[in-house]
């Protein structure tokens, strides 16, 4: 990933981050270490797009097992018990 300092935006501006953004997101470097990610739009909402795919693909996979039968509900206690976790 490439890097910028902190440093190097104040004196430069905005226009230090979008040549280096060309290449790819950006950490922005303050104190010796990565404190920020720059991205370009597209890859944000990538990102986010992404994650809701993944979101719901969750939601689906949670519904799927409870239409088959395969959730049980109970108490902790019920599934302490299941587990053989008590002495």
């Amino acid at each position: 990933m490439n890097t910028l300092a902190a440093q190097e935006i104040k004196r430069k501006g905005i226009s230090a981050v979008d040549k280096v953004l060309q290449e790819g997101p950006v950490h922005i470097i303050k104190n010796n270490q990565p404190q920020y990610v720059v991205l370009s739009e597209e890859r944000y909402q990538e990102l986010v797009e992404a994650e809701d795919e993944a979101y719901n693909a969750r939601i689906r996979e949670s519904l799927a097992d409870l239409k088959a039968g395969r959730v049980k509900r109970g108490t902790a206690k019920d599934l302490i018990k299941e587990l053989k976790l008590e002495d």
